[in-house]
């Protein structure tokens, strides 16, 4: 499936991330180019996820963020999330329970025509291998199945920029590896920008891309 957004450049400068119990990050600056996926890994507390929530606007609010986010050279940390087109997948898939496989992802296509949303929602379905899934109730589904659904409502949204909070940490290991498969090459495929937090060296999408917090 050909997809043809233009490659888009993250760039992150982080002077401070600060809770009331003191600094959690200081100093960093990211620079991740559309199609690579920048892992960021440290130890618990050190600041990983409120650094991804700083990008998609998600900040509690008992942490302040000193710096600048821009994506594709237009500053998004000014903006309200809905309008930054930050994508996010985390440890939990967070599908609605009363709605079937494709009503989850339908309810992330961006408006249109019925039949080209629901085509848009089966193909994504397609693209993670789960396309007989489609009218089944999320509670039937195996962890591995809901993450992948997690994942094709993430991308059917059209980000320009995917977070991944973790996203492989409640799978079993052949599983963590084909969903790292599945989505390194939906970030590749669509030319966008991805920051991948991760307390597990097999998770490193590539060792030139690397942030080690300490």
């Amino acid at each position: 499936m050909a997809h043809d957004h233009p490659a888009q450049l993250l760039h992150m400068d982080v002077h401070r991330l600060q809770t009331p119990a003191g600094v959690l990050l200081a100093a960093l600056e990211l620079t991740v180019p559309g199609g690579v996926v920048h892992t960021v890994m440290g130890p618990s507390g050190s600041g990983k996820s409120s650094l991804l929530a700083a990008v998609c606007g998600t900040l509690d609010t008992a942490v302040t963020f000193d710096g600048t986010v821009a994506l594709n050279g237009k500053r998004i940390d000014t903006l309200p999330t809905h309008q930054r087109r930050v994508g996010l997948l985390m440890q939990d898939d967070l599908l609605f329970a009363h709605l079937t496989v494709l009503e989850n992802l339908l309810f992330a296509v961006p408006a249109g025509p019925q039949a080209a949303r629901q085509t848009r929602a089966l193909d994504a379905l397609a693209e993670v291998e789960l396309q007989s899934f489609a009218d089944a109730d999320p509670a039937t589904l195996s962890g591995g199945q809901r993450a992948r659904v997690a994942l094709a409502r993430a991308l059917l949204a059209e980000p320009l920029a995917l977070m991944l909070d973790e996203p492989f940490s409640k799978l079993d290991a052949p599983l963590r590896q084909r969903m790292r498969e599945l989505v390194f090459a939906a970030v590749a495929q669509r030319g966008i920008p991805a920051i991948l937090v991760s307390h597990d060296a097999a998770d490193v999408a590539d060792p030139q891309h690397l942030t080690v917090l300490d």
